[in-house]
């Protein structure tokens, strides 16, 4: 007898709505959400109906559907990210205020970044980094420095699979990568060049969390890249990693090296 296909929960029938969001796609309307999830838009608008009452979703005047407020405020109390953030801004903000230039925070989410606080100016380099907002680990400074000291198996995971390129300059070769990565660890700091914008230039660092949690996520700054030296930023970029790093209460501060001492 042939088994019966799994049918989906209620609660992963809604998480796949939701699921439908996201940087490139933030607003939707009925029908692409139906189209997405392969669904009738009978059942599908009977399931956002749900949603919007409950708040994960708002739907404005031309009928379009986007993330509610009640869903961020949840989102919000994830502690992770409220942690790290109460301890990364006022070094995020010193960090700013000494460059104005483009200055956050980001964690590892299988092989993606996701980026929990950001601080910018208008005048500064346009980037796609956003709070709330991912990208592939590859492709950004934070990104390297979380790989760099991830588990083998997330990296292998990371790796293995076909590699996004942004840009001319995207490095997508495994081997390449995986170079950068020990470059890394070596030298405690992640610095990457038009790998997203061929506009912009990176320098990231390592934050560490209590006991042995080792490396919990990346502090980075983007400038322009003309006329500038990246690399000048690297000393200011890990002094507000081994600021918050004390901070989360990481047993002392981080080497150089990026390791703690």
């Amino acid at each position: 007898m042939a088994k019966a296909p799994d049918v989906p929960s209620s609660t992963q029938r809604a998480l796949a709505v939701l699921d439908c969001f996201s940087t490139a796609t933030p607003m939707l309307t009925l029908s692409e959400i139906a189209r997405m999830l392969g669904r009738p838009v009978s059942s599908t608008h009977r399931q956002l109906r749900e949603l919007t009452a409950w708040g994960a979703l708002e739907r404005d005047a031309h009928g379009r559907y986007q993330v509610g407020m009640h869903l961020w405020e949840i989102g919000s109390l994830a502690p992770r990210s409220t942690d790290l953030r109460k301890a990364a801004l006022p070094f995020l903000e010193d960090l700013y205020e000494v460059t104005h230039e483009n200055v956050q925070v980001a964690v590892l989410d299988g092989s993606d970044v996701v980026y929990v606080e950001r601080i910018f100016s208008h005048h500064a380099t346009q980037i796609r980094a956003r709070p709330g907002g991912r990208l592939p680990s590859h492709l950004t400074a934070v990104g390297r420095v979380l790989l760099a000291h991830a588990d083998p198996a997330v990296v292998n995971a990371t790796l293995s699979r076909p590699l996004e390129r942004l840009s001319p300059h995207t490095l997508v070769d495994p081997d390449e990568l995986r170079r950068e990565l020990a470059k890394v660890r070596r030298t405690g700091y992640a610095i990457t060049d038009r790998q997203v914008e061929l506009v912009s230039t990176s320098v990231a660092a390592p934050i560490y969390g209590p006991g042995r949690a080792g490396v919990i996520a990346a502090i980075s700054i983007i400038v322009p890249r003309a006329n500038t030296n990246v690399r000048r930023f690297a000393p200011a970029v890990l002094t507000a990693a081994r600021g918050i790093s004390r901070t989360l209460g990481a047993p002392g501060a981080a080497t150089p090296a990026g390791r703690p001492s």
